[in-house]
């Protein structure tokens, strides 16, 4: 059996990276999937609190975060599609949606 610290530091690894990515990228797809990176970190500490503690909530709870997390991705990806048929880019300081 793993000890939690394992998973513990592997999830702040994983948190890390995505917060990292999401403030030093400028690209709105890398920003996307690093916002997903942090959720998965999340649902990584969930699971193992859920699994030390022998409760079953932690697991429906990362559950419903997948969920959201796909119904996300999906409205993200589209408006993402349509950001750029709009722009033509996908950097993130060049796109102001006030600008004509």
């Amino acid at each position: 059996m793993v000890p939690i610290p394992y998973y513990l530091v592997l999830a702040a690894l994983l948190f890390s990276i995505g917060a990292g990515a999401f403030l030093i990228k400028r690209n709105i797809v890398t920003v996307f999937m690093s916002i997903e990176l942090m959720l998965n970190a999340v649902n990584l500490t969930f699971v193992a609190f859920s699994h030390v503690h022998r409760a079953v909530q932690g697991q429906i709870f990362v559950f419903f975060v997948m969920v959201v997390a796909a119904a996300e991705a999906a409205v993200g990806l589209a408006i993402i599609i349509a950001i750029f048929r709009a722009r033509q880019t996908l950097d993130v300081d060049s796109i102001n949606l006030m600008k004509n």
